[in-house]
């Protein structure tokens, strides 16, 4: 469960910073990468960060409140 949320974490940054891109400059870096919005690739994309912000939402309910990044000393 840690590698999964590390995964969607660095998704997240992925889909943030083209969000970022989008909205400042009004360019799409996906998009741009993989030959339009509506490439296959892109549309991978789209749907990782997708699954991604889901699964940020749902982990922390499934490790009663903690969002797990590491484990912790259990001496």
């Amino acid at each position: 469960m840690i590698i999964a949320n590390i995964l969607a974490y660095c998704i997240l940054i992925i889909g943030g910073i083209n969000w970022g891109l989008i909205g400042i400059f009004n360019w799409n870096l996906v998009g741009a990468i993989m030959g339009g919005n509506l490439a296959v690739g892109a549309m991978i994309i789209y749907i990782l960060v997708f699954i991604s912000a889901l699964w940020l939402i749902v982990s922390p309910f499934m490790t009663g409140g903690m969002l797990k990044l590491c484990e912790r000393d259990r001496r």
